[in-house]
């Protein structure tokens, strides 16, 4: 789902993300990712399994409507802790899990997935929500689910991105299943030849931390 498909906050915030005259602020960069990953947490919810509960009122009793089951909220190391964040304070009693996968580049301009380190609870049966601010060629994203699929077969995936490009959603989709449920704050048509997405937004992790030693 493209949430700036209709006009709203959403693309306000993107659109901000994209800005060079804006990108200069850390916090304010952090602060529209975590906004997004915000509204799309309110988004997912609409759509989780959830049962009527007896609560007692100072007044009387309601049946109310709560989450059968918290997510499990992931997130890639480092570019997307901004948008975990953001999920975290509207799923504020959902379990955990951190990646670390990251692109290694060769002297050719080729480039790996390397995945060092997964953190994460029991996954059999649990809402996976992912999220990585720039969904581009979608290796990382594939690798990833892979090794989540390995501590347990997950009921349902979400991926929450700021900018996705359709060559990675497609390749998302062709190597790890149409069930993936993917929710973006955009989506952007072209990759480069060194899997950049343009216009895209630049570094995501460099933008939100700042630049990072490339040796």
């Amino acid at each position: 789902m493209n949430l700036s498909e209709q006009h709203s906050l959403v693309s306000n915030w993107v659109s901000e993300l994209r800005d060079v005259t804006i990108q200069g602020d850390r916090m304010r960069f952090r602060r529209n990712l975590e906004r997004i990953g915000e509204i799309a947490a309110y988004e997912i919810s609409k759509m989780l399994p959830w049962q009527e509960q007896e609560i007692q009122t100072p007044l009387g009793l309601h049946n109310s409507k709560k989450i059968v089951q918290q997510p499990v909220l992931a997130t890639i190391l480092r570019a997307g802790l901004p948008l975990h964040n953001g999920m975290l304070n509207y799923f504020d009693k959902a379990d955990n899990a951190f990646v670390s996968a990251y692109r290694k580049h060769h002297r050719d301009g080729s480039f790996e997935i390397n995945l060092e380190y997964m953190s994460c609870p029991t996954l059999e049966n649990r809402i996976i929500i992912i999220s990585d601010p720039m969904l581009a060629t979608g290796a990382s994203l594939v690798k990833t689910i892979a090794a989540m699929r390995e501590e347990g077969e997950p009921a349902e995936i979400h991926v929450v991105t700021a900018i996705a490009c359709t060559v990675g959603i497609e390749f998302v989709h062709r190597e790890s299943g149409d069930a993936i449920k993917l929710w973006c704050g955009d989506i952007d048509d072209e990759l480069t030849a060194k899997g950049y997405i343009v216009p895209g937004l630049g570094d995501a992790g460099d933008l939100a931390f700042g630049p990072k030693n490339q040796a």
